[in-house]
């Protein structure tokens, strides 16, 4: 009882409200969050660096975002069908009758699903979310470095995040890795918050932010743990034994915020939630340790190795300890690495690890975080997309801004060691652009010169203001690459399943592919197949950008202009290209709208497809009840029949289009997908009578299993 009257009581009268009426809660409340705005109002007065950089990161993540349309319509066609339904929005599933889940877990999308409730459904509800999430990734990120390293440090971190161009590409886009970015560097602050007072909450706060990175991309937020362990145990403010307790807490928040849509998985009945995507098993523990989680750093089936290489291939280019560096790679996050790395160790020559320097936990969180991510990524076998690198491009910018904040701060010792840094800095430079033939053609003779000058000037000044001098113009030319690239993220249409940064020119080609500097079948995919691809698979862009005829042109943006070259990783036909996945095979016959339309006309009913890549756009554009079995490509699912028969008998599915592809068009990978389901029903099931003039344009053959459970229970 009296925590419930001091919340809900006014407070007693003091000597300065004799005079004055009893307040209500009401004008109390309103008081408190007058007081919270002004003081937010003044923290940001006193700092306009970080309104400088506010108003940068919002425009790099509004302008024309409109023109990206749906970005990856896979998981815009999710976030519709969760959007209209309670339990499609508590199971993340893809279609609207709650068959299939998509492949990851749903934080990100009940986000966006919860923005297209209130603000109804077109591309902006969704896009916007992660614009501010963006944002407020940066101003985190400005205060993790600020704390310990000075303002200068905190807005040259700020900057260099900004202006990642992968961030940009992210931060427009609706891919789940802006939200994953967003908790793993909350953690971190959490962390050095601790380190200043030592205080449980924190540790626990950085449990539950990345429990909610957990709840956004699974296991790779886990990268942030080894860093912030080591950090505490090392540093233990109270005491080892202490920090193994706060540790403890915070582990219990972490599995308890993490487990809670795994346990809800869990314990459903399979009868009684959707079948879990990319699994063969409908096991959520299949989903988290197989295709989210080790499968794709030892391998898994479909992954690169699969589709033309190995040990990466297609997608990343080959593991190695250059990856990041490499076509696939470097012009989206890798830039800044060489200063990122040497900075962390000259600030690791500096502390010592002295365990009363508070820059040593600092340095074992975040230069941990960023050494594990660095290692997994550079090693990972399995599928790995280069838009993966969103999550370094924060550690990278850290370690960027607390190292240039230590040079300014003449910290670091002799002029030999800014020196160091700002070579490994141009030499990292000049690898990552040797890989863009064509590309800023002018940067490596600009950054030789500024770097030789800068270095001579640090080593022969005598006068501070001269060093100063010298140091900001050589991380100014540092920063001019990434700063272009970014800003030219802004000039084209972004959409499909990977997205990227940089300009969209044909003439930058990756992992044997043409592509965009780090988007497989990004703008050289434009170049190189522009009569579809390979059987249609990987179609080129529509006309116009391929922004939907109709759809939001935006407060932040029109159509793509005359001239502007849009870019989308893979077509907006759902999953991979306009064509592939569409009724009828690869690249032929009518379009799966028809087929809805057929359904629709004799009795309705949920379709099953192979892929979701294919339903996307059919949900997206109709709200049509299309389930695709078979996963994103429609490999990565593998239903059992006796699930199917279940489904049937229940009435979540009544009929079955076989369009005789099988997912895109790649060599076989060991993954059999709906294989199992198509077959049943062409065995079982009623072909759809399509002989009319009406439905000629069907393609592939339509199967009507309506009153067939028993018959298909029987070939399970």
């Amino acid at each position: 009882m009296p925590i419930f009257k001091q919340i809900f009581e006014p407070r007693p009268a003091g000597p300065g409200d004799r005079d004055l009426p009893e307040r209500s809660l009401r004008t109390r409340l309103r008081g408190r969050r007058i007081r919270s705005l002004g003081g937010a109002a003044t923290a940001l007065r006193r700092t306009p660096e970080l309104v400088g950089l506010i108003g940068l990161a919002a425009i790099l993540n509004f302008w024309a975002l409109g023109q990206n349309d749906w970005a990856n319509t896979y998981y815009a066609a999710a976030v519709r069908s969760m959007s209209t339904s309670w339990h499609n929005f508590l199971f993340a599933s893809l279609d609207p009758s709650g068959v299939m889940t998509i492949d990851k877990p749903p934080l990100a999308f009940w986000i966006q699903a919860l923005s297209v409730r209130v603000f109804g459904y077109h591309p902006l509800s969704i896009l916007v979310p992660d614009a501010l999430i963006g944002i407020a990734t940066v101003v985190l990120l400005y205060d993790l470095v600020r704390r310990l390293f000075g303002r200068v440090a905190g807005f040259v971190a700020g900057f260099a995040l900004v202006t990642t161009p992968i961030t940009v590409a992210m931060s427009r886009h609706n891919n789940p890795d802006a939200l994953l970015a967003l908790c793993c560097v909350a953690a971190l602050w959490f962390l050095v918050r601790a380190l200043g007072d030592g205080r449980t909450r924190w540790i626990v706060g950085a449990g539950v932010v990345v429990g909610l990175g957990f709840e956004t991309k699974m296991g790779v937020a886990l990268v942030v743990v080894p860093g912030i362990v080591a950090a505490w145990l090392w540093v233990a403010p109270r005491g080892w034994r202490v920090a193994v307790r706060q540790l403890l807490a915070g582990g219990a928040a972490m599995l308890a915020v993490g487990g809670a849509w795994p346990l809800l998985m869990w314990l459903t009945p399979a009868a009684d939630r959707p079948w879990i995507s990319a699994t063969s098993d409908n096991s959520i523990f299949s989903l988290i340790f197989g295709y989210n989680g080790l499968g794709r750093i030892d391998g898994q089936e479909g992954g690169p190795g699969g589709i033309g290489g190995g040990g990466g291939g297609v997608f990343a280019g080959s593991s190695g300890p250059l990856r990041l560096l490499n076509a696939s790679l470097g012009g989206q996050d890798g830039w800044l690495l060489g200063v990122a790395l040497l900075g962390g160790v000259a600030i690791l020559v500096v502390t010592r690890l002295r365990r009363r320097d508070a820059r040593t936990g600092w340095l074992l969180a975040v230069g941990g975080s960023f050494l594990v991510t660095a290692v997994v990524f550079s090693v990972a076998h399995g599928i790995f997309h280069p838009y993966y690198v969103s999550l370094l491009a924060p550690f990278t910018a850290a370690l960027v801004g607390a190292g240039v904040g230590q040079l300014f701060a003449a910290k670091l010792g002799p002029p030999i060691v800014a020196v160091l840094v700002i070579a490994g800095g141009v030499v990292c430079e000049l690898v990552v652009r040797g890989d863009y033939p064509g590309q800023l053609q002018w940067l490596p003779a600009m950054l030789v010169i500024v770097g030789v000058l800068a270095s001579l000037a640090l080593l022969a000044a005598k006068q501070p203001r001269i060093r100063a001098v010298a140091l900001s113009a050589a991380i100014a030319a540092l920063l001019v690459a990434p700063t272009i690239w970014a800003f030219d993220t802004l000039g084209y249409v972004t959409q499909g399943t990977f997205p990227s940064g940089g300009p969209a020119a044909d003439d930058i080609a990756l992992g044997g592919f043409g592509a965009g500097p780090s988007g497989l079948f990004g703008a050289g995919a434009r170049h190189r197949f522009a009569g579809g691809g390979p059987s249609g698979g990987f179609s080129p862009p529509a006309a116009g950008g391929g922004v939907a005829a109709g759809g939001v042109s935006s407060l932040f943006g029109n159509q793509p202009t005359a001239g502007s070259a849009p870019r989308r990783s893979l077509g907006t036909g759902g999953g991979f290209g306009g064509g592939g996945f569409r009724a009828g095979g690869s690249g032929g016959g009518g379009s799966l709208n028809e087929v809805v339309s057929y359904v629709e006309a004799h009795g309705g009913g949920t379709i099953a497809v192979s892929s979701q890549g294919s339903a996307a756009t059919a949900i997206i554009d109709e709200h049509a009840n299309v389930a695709g079995i078979g996963g994103f490509s429609g490999r990565e699912s593998d239903p059992s029949v006796s699930w199917f028969a279940h489904e049937v008998r229940s009435g979540h599915i009544r009929w079955v289009l076989d369009d005789g592809s099988f997912g895109f068009s790649a060599p076989a990978d060991g993954r059999a997908g709906a294989t199992a389901v198509l077959n049943a029903a062409a065995k079982v099931c009623t072909p759809a009578d399509t002989s009319s003039a009406a439905s000629s344009e069907l393609g592939g053959t339509l199967y009507e299993c309506a009153g067939k459970a028993s018959a298909l229970a029987a070939l399970a």
